[in-house]
Parts: structure tokens; C-alpha cells; sequence
């Protein structure tokens, strides 16, 4: 995933083909209808935030999902344009964003939607040694409290349960020299869901199933 910095009219930017539109239930409208066999994604809505022009809402949906044929034709070249070989791709969440404001030109009540997929190429990247692992640890520990205050202010506020702040997840991991302190990097992730990215990782970039094949364009309905 890339991440970008300040949202405006709901525009996501985009980098390294790991952030892409993901148009579906809601986006823009109608979108098109899930995949047969699509289950309930686990969701988090977040509340509404005053942008320039009116308010916007982000809501998250979190997988991980087998990638569809157009993130994993993405991952294909990723890998190989850094001369690696792709392994697995994982969609990990999609983030919807819903604004509601007023035309500057026209001042009559307007609506607008998007959808963008959040999904990690396991390219057969290196791992770290256990010492720099260990540094990445330390530079992403004195980063999080100011990133998340800095995603707070840009998307809703950071998720918490029980109290205590989601965890922020990594895309490309730490292990595979995923860069700790790039906002585009990483995202609130609920707790329990972090814990299977965490379990599926190793089964990704092993090139086992179900992360080696292609899935559905749309394997989630919206709950």
C-alpha cells in the first residue's frame, strides 16, 4: 500500500502499484455487485471530519482477500521492475470514503464516493538480519504517536479498543525491509485482523495458496 498524505474530493494518490481503486459497493454510486460467494468483510467506520468544502467518512474494510487479476498483473511487474520474483499478493483492506459539501460555483448539496484496495506483492525479497530488524523496530516506535496523530487529522480518527490505539500495520514488512517511518506504508489495522496478516505473511512470500492464484474481483459485500 502507499498511503498519501492530505485527501481532497476523496482522492487517493497512488505509488509502487500497492494502493489501487478498487471500485465497489457504494463507490461512486451503485458499484459493480460482489463476487459469487463474497462473505461480510470485517468493518470499522470512522466519524464524519470537516474537509475544505464539507465533511468526508472513511470507513475501513479489512480482508486479507486473494488479489484480483488486475493487483496481481501490478505485483507481477512490481517485483520484476526491482528484480525479484513475485511469490503472492495479498489484498488487505479496501478504504471507502464518503463526502458530502456544497459546489463553490453552483452552492447546491453534492454527494461523492470512492473505494481504493490496499494489497501487499511478497516479492522474494531478502529478510533483514535480526539487528536491523530490531533498528526498524526502534525508528517505527518513535514515529507512531506523531503518524497517527497525523492520520487522525487527515482520515478520522485512529481506531482504539479497549482504550488502547489499533496497531499500525506495515505493508511491506519490517522483516523484508519494509521502510518503518513512510506514511504510505502503513494503516490502522484491527487487532485481530493484524494477527492473521501476521500468520499469512510467511504463506505469501513461501508462494503457498490461496496467495500464489488469482481471486474474485470483488470477494467482499459490504456489512
Amino acid at each position: 500500500m502507499k498511503l498519501a498524505g492530505a485527501v481532497v474530493l476523496l482522492v487517493f494518490l497512488t505509488g509502487c502499484a500497492t494502493t489501487q481503486r478498487s471500485d465497489g459497493p457504494g463507490t461512486g454510486g451503485s458499484g459493480p455487485s460482489p463476487s459469487p460467494g463474497a462473505k461480510p468483510a470485517v468493518k470499522k467506520e470512522l466519524p464524519w471530519l470537516n474537509v475544505p468544502g464539507g465533511r468526508m467518512k472513511t470507513t475501513l474494510f479489512y480482508g486479507p482477500w486473494q488479489c484480483r487479476r488486475e493487483f496481481m498483473n501490478g505485483c507481477q511487474r512490481e517485483c520484476a521492475s526491482e528484480g525479484y520474483k513475485l511469490m503472492g499478493c495479498m489484498w488487505l483492506a479496501d478504504f471507502k470514503f464518503d463526502w458530502e459539501g456544497r459546489l463553490v460555483a453552483l452552492p447546491v448539496p453534492v454527494k461523492g464516493g470512492s473505494r481504493y484496495g490496499i494489497y501487499h506483492c511478497c516479492c522474494d525479497y531478502p529478510e533483514l538480519s535480526p539487528e536491523d530488524n530490531a533498528a526498524q523496530r526502534k525508528a517505527w516506535s518513535r514515529f507512531r504517536t506523531s503518524f497517527r496523530k497525523a492520520w487522525s487529522e487527515k482520515f478520522g480518527q485512529w481506531p482504539e479498543q479497549g482504550g488502547v490505539s489499533w496497531p499500525g500495520h506495515h505493508i511491506r514488512d519490517l522483516w523484508h525491509a519494509g521502510n518503518p517511518v513512510d506514511p504510505n506504508n502503513v494503516f490502522p489495522a484491527q487487532p485481530d485482523v493484524h494477527e492473521v496478516y501476521n500468520d499469512q505473511y510467511p504463506a505469501c512470500y513461501g508462494g503457498k495458496s490461496p496467495w500464489n492464484t488469482v481471486g474474485p474481483n470483488l470477494p467482499y459485500t459490504d456489512n
